[in-house]
């Protein structure tokens, strides 16, 4: 396996690939460049979203194929755009509090795509709880994680809570933004999901991490695709738009 990006992610997967004995390539922003024209197999991306354009220009086009990609937010737009239809995806369900820390592994992350298997043969060994999905089965899971980041963000924001007082205090605020933001994100991704299931899972997983104090980030990844995907749709977001202004997003970020 070859892990592209050293940082909390990266880093974690790669100390605890040594750990266990298991063989893993570490490329990092300087070095390791020599895995990705030499060492066959999957390419897991573990960079933020704004650095995927530099990892396509760093990665041998014949290679692009089999790279792996686990960022948040919505990604299909990109990959779309770069002719990338066919890459495998990933949502890694674990958390690594710092750089350095830890890998704490949680539920089982889902990966579909070409390279799905050995990826969760990879972290199978590694003992990171790990499943191939359908795409239809993918595109749900993708649609909860990118509205869990988007929602409480913006009502962390809004409120100045962690998670856990959102669910307790404000949940009637973040079941009005996941009601009309839902939506968007089924026409883009192309499934459906259940209302009001997805809101009751999503407040179940937070109360889970009550201290996290989640937040407005990745603008265009998050929120502001929001913003761009319902106007495209002629789809009015009234409550998105106001949380935005009242919290100073609303021109982006």
């Amino acid at each position: 396996m070859i892990v592209l990006g050293m940082g909390r992610v990266g880093g974690a997967l790669v100390a605890r690939a040594r750990a266990r004995g298991v063989e893993v390539a570490a490329v990092d922003r300087s070095s390791g460049d020599e895995a990705l024209s030499h060492h066959a197999g999957p390419i897991l991306v573990c960079t933020r979203n704004d650095d995927l354009d530099d990892v396509l220009r760093r990665v041998p086009e014949r290679r692009h194929s089999e790279l792996v990609l686990v960022q948040n937010g919505m990604l299909r737009d990109w990959v779309a755009a770069r002719g990338l239809a066919e890459t495998t995806r990933g949502l890694l369900f674990f958390a690594v509090s710092s750089r350095g820390a830890p890998l704490e592994p949680g539920p089982p992350s889902p990966f579909t795509g070409p390279w799905a298997s050995a990826v969760v043969a990879f972290l199978h060994a590694i003992e990171v709880p790990a499943e191939v999905v359908d795409a239809a089965t993918f595109g749900r899971g993708e649609v909860e994680k990118l509205l869990w980041n988007v929602c409480f963000g913006l009502v962390c924001d809004l409120h100045k809570k962690p998670v856990g007082d959102v669910v307790t205090h404000h949940r009637a605020d973040l079941a009005a933004l996941v009601t009309e933001l839902l939506p968007v994100a089924e026409a883009s991704v192309g499934v459906t999901v259940a209302l009001a299931p997805l809101v009751d899972r999503m407040c179940a997983y937070s109360l889970q991490i009550p201290r996290h104090r989640a937040a407005v980030k990745a603008w265009s990844w998050r929120n502001g695709w929001f913003v761009d995907a319902a106007t495209r749709q002629g789809i009015v977001t009234p409550v998105h738009d106001r949380m935005l202004r009242a919290t100073g997003h609303a021109r982006g970020g």
